[in-house]
């Protein structure tokens, strides 16, 4: 039995909350900027959808009328407490050493009224947090993301860029109960200059990663070395398209975000895979 929602349906879902981006209240379909019925939904709606945020734009029907001028329709018949909740604080814990501090952090996240608290136990040279991937999931429209400090959600400079990006698509709020960033943060109104800083910082980021590997390319030659094309995907990149992969997001999705061809991508995606399964067989061996 085939669980995929038709299209219809998907419209439906979609249109029983506001678009942020052309403002088409609860129960009309997305609007071109032209006045007309847009071809397909705007991504920070449906983008809310757990169902529906990764995969292709989503079209809407042809019975709601692309190109056709826009009208508002019918309001959908909702309970208006759900349209008005300002939203539940899901709490996310991190400890990456057995020293550090769970319980403290757990305290502090009741405390601040968090409905629900995903805790990772998880050192620092994993590429994968299931309990990250689990918050994320847990979050719906309105929520916000709570965390102790801004270092809890992510052990390295790749992964708070990576957390930042991930609330800003999905339009969820940050909130980080103490340090010198302490406050709510919403990608969309209040505070959302954190995000367009790791936004610059992402951007910062591959401009060094490319300078670094020009760098290195150089001083190799320069020693009698003369490599080939420098890889499209390092280390670090590597390491975000594995954890976006992990979070279910399309390749499509992952290499527009990265900057590269997805044909790239396939075929490092592939290249790993390829290596961890020899690695493993290589350990089965040894046993």
């Amino acid at each position: 039995m085939n669980d995929e929602p038709d299209e219809i349906a998907r419209a439906e879902l979609i249109e029983r909350q506001p678009c942020p981006r052309c403002g088409a209240p609860p129960g009309s379909v997305c609007r071109a900027n032209t006045g007309v019925v847009a071809v397909d939904y705007h991504t920070g709606r449906y983008g809310k959808i757990p169902a529906l945020k990764s995969g292709p734009a989503i079209r809407i029907p042809t019975a709601r009328g692309p190109g056709r001028t826009w009208q508002p329709g019918p309001e959908p018949d909702l309970d208006p407490a759900l349209l008005t909740r300002t939203g539940d604080r899901v709490g996310y814990a991190r400890v990456s050493g057995k020293g550090q501090d769970l319980a403290g952090q757990v305290r502090l996240l009741k405390k601040a009224g968090c409905v629900r608290i995903h805790v990772e136990k998880i050192g620092t040279r994993e590429k994968i947090r299931p309990e990250y991937n689990a918050a994320l999931a847990d979050l719906r429209p309105a929520d916000t993301l709570t965390v102790t400090m801004l270092d809890r959600l992510g052990c390295n400079m790749i992964e708070l860029i990576t957390s930042a990006q991930d609330l800003a698509e999905r339009d969820h709020r940050l909130e980080i109960l103490s340090g010198a960033l302490s406050g709510v943060h919403d990608p969309q109104g209040a505070g959302k200059i954190l995000f367009v800083v790791f936004a610059a910082m992402a951007e910062v980021e591959r401009e060094f990663i490319h300078e670094r590997t020009l760098i290195g390319l150089d001083t190799a030659a320069a020693n009698g070395s003369h490599g080939g094309r420098p890889a499209a995907v390092d280390g670090d990149m590597l390491a975000v398209a594995l954890r976006r992969r992990d979070a279910d997001e399309s390749v499509t999705s992952i290499a527009r975000r990265l900057g590269i061809g997805r044909s790239t991508l396939y075929r490092t995606l592939a290249a790993y895979n390829e290596a961890l399964a020899t690695t493993d067989t290589i350990r089965v061996a040894d046993r």
